[in-house]
Formats: C-alpha cells, sequence, structure tokens
C-alpha cells in the first residue's frame, strides 16, 4: 500500500508539473504541486519508520500532458476520484483497521481528505 500511495503520488506530482511547464502557473495546479510534495514526505517518513527502501521517482516516463487546460482540470477530477477510491480500500482493510498500524491509517486518511479537498478545486474550475 505504501509503495503504491507513493507511486500515485509521484505519477500526480511530474503529471501537475508538465501541466504547469505546459500551461503556465495556473491554480489549483501550482498549489495542489505543493500538496503533493508534502504527501510524498509524508509518505517517506513512512517508508523510514518501517524501515522500508522508498521506490524510486520514475513517474516522468508515465505522464501524459492534456492537449488543453480544460482536459487537464478533467483529467485532475478523475485522478482524485481514484485516489480517494484508493485510500478507501487501503483504510477497509484489516492490516489497516488494526490498532498496530494507526498511524498509516492516520496517514491514509490525511491523504483521502487531501484528495477531496483537490477534487473539489478541480471541479471549480470546470
Amino acid at each position: 500500500m505504501l509503495t503504491y500511495a507513493k507511486q500515485d503520488e509521484y505519477l500526480a506530482h511530474a503529471e501537475y508539473e508538465a501541466i504547469i511547464a505546459k500551461f503556465g502557473n495556473v491554480k489549483p495546479f501550482t498549489n495542489i504541486i505543493k500538496a503533493e510534495e508534502t504527501h510524498i514526505k509524508w509518505l517517506e517518513d513512512a517508508f523510514k519508520a518501517y524501515k522500508l527502501p522508498i521506490p524510486k521517482d520514475e513517474a516522468k516516463k508515465y505522464i501524459k500532458v492534456p492537449e488543453t487546460l480544460t482536459k487537464a482540470y478533467e483529467a485532475g477530477v478523475q485522478a482524485e476520484i481514484e485516489n480517494i477510491v484508493m485510500y478507501e480500500r487501503f483504510l477497509a482493510t484489516p492490516l489497516i483497521k488494526s490498532n498496530a498500524y494507526s498511524d498509516l491509517r492516520t496517514l491514509f486518511t490525511n491523504l483521502k481528505n487531501a484528495s477531496q479537498n483537490h477534487l473539489e478545486a478541480f471541479k471549480k474550475q470546470l
């Protein structure tokens, strides 16, 4: 779950970075990319706490920049919906529900809540 979440955050950061490069400093991308950097740091802290190797960031190989800003907002909406579903699945697992992993439950809850905020920001643009 940590690896999947980390790679997902890398992908979002790389995509938003590319969108900003193509369309300029447009909101909410400029705000959300900063949040993605925070999320990446939170996940790195979890990897360190569990003494796990931090996955390498290779996301730039896998991104596709939308053709228009409207399509970028639409992609942002879809990505955040998928993130919310991902974190809800993580939070539903017996492992994360257990007291032994309450720190990860808090982390995934915070990341899910951030995705909900990002979703609303993208929806406002549409």
